[in-house]
């Protein structure tokens, strides 16, 4: 059962995610629908945390980062309600999300000063990130700011999982990648700056696809690297001979 202090936090999450749809929306805005959507989707992810947290009495303090993190992803998405927020409220949305960028390395950081480092953590911390890319992509998008295709910088992630579901191979935990790592700063600082209003379309349009293009070529690399590697189990001779 969860402990009461975790029930404790994850209400001041969802709280902080209400709060922080309601600064994003101006007092003529549909601020009930979106803080309405934040707090929603911050109950799916409170939920999923519950199931899946494996110390039900403590969350630990760098799991406490991820989860504001995850808070301000929330309220975010409450923005999607009225995607002219991307551009009216441009300045604000650019500041939250490089707050979330600069916790994304202190999360890491505490995990490893107080041994908290799991395998619950870095999946916590890595479908934060996943998360806060497809939110920016469908704000881009959906404010008009830039065409469908850059969906699939935040639908990449969760291709990936899905694939996995058909061939099991692609479930396999991956060596620790630099590359990884600075391909998904590259995404989640690139994305914000294409909202800024001073950055002209051809700009954005080409960092955007130099975005797209990182992450391709990062998810080929590890998608190779994992079939290279697989069991001859996971990928059964189908020939007839």
């Amino acid at each position: 059962m969860t402990s009461p202090v975790i029930k404790a936090e994850l209400t001041a999450g969802a709280l902080a995610a209400g709060g922080l749809a309601v600064l994003l929306t101006p007092p003529s805005g549909p601020i009930w629908q979106v803080t309405a959507v934040a707090v929603s989707v911050f109950a799916v992810v409170a939920s999923i945390l519950m199931l899946a947290l494996p110390d039900k009495h403590d969350l630990g303090w760098a799991n406490r980062v991820t989860l504001l993190r995850a808070t301000i992803t929330c309220a975010l998405a409450g923005a999607l309600v009225q995607p002219g927020l991307f551009i009216e409220q441009a300045g604000m949305i650019v500041g939250l999300t490089l707050i979330s960028l600069s916790l994304d390395g202190i999360d890491g950081w505490l995990a490893r000063r107080k041994g908290e480092s799991s395998a619950f953590g870095a999946r916590f911390d890595m479908e934060t990130d996943a998360a806060l890319i497809l939110v920016l992509c469908a704000g881009l998008w959906l404010s008009g700011l830039a065409p469908a295709w850059v969906l699939a910088i935040g639908l990449m992630r969760p291709a990936f999982l899905a694939g996995a579901l058909i061939w099991p191979w692609l479930s396999k935990p991956l060596p620790d990648s630099f590359r990884r790592k600075l391909v998904c700063v590259v995404q989640v600082s690139v994305l914000p700056i294409a909202l800024l209003p001073i950055v002209t379309e051809p700009l954005r349009l080409t960092l955007l696809a130099v975005a797209l293009l990182a992450l391709c070529a990062s998810f080929t690399i590890d998608i190779a690297w994992l079939f290279r590697n697989r069991r001859p189990t996971e990928h059964p001779d189908w020939r007839i001979s």
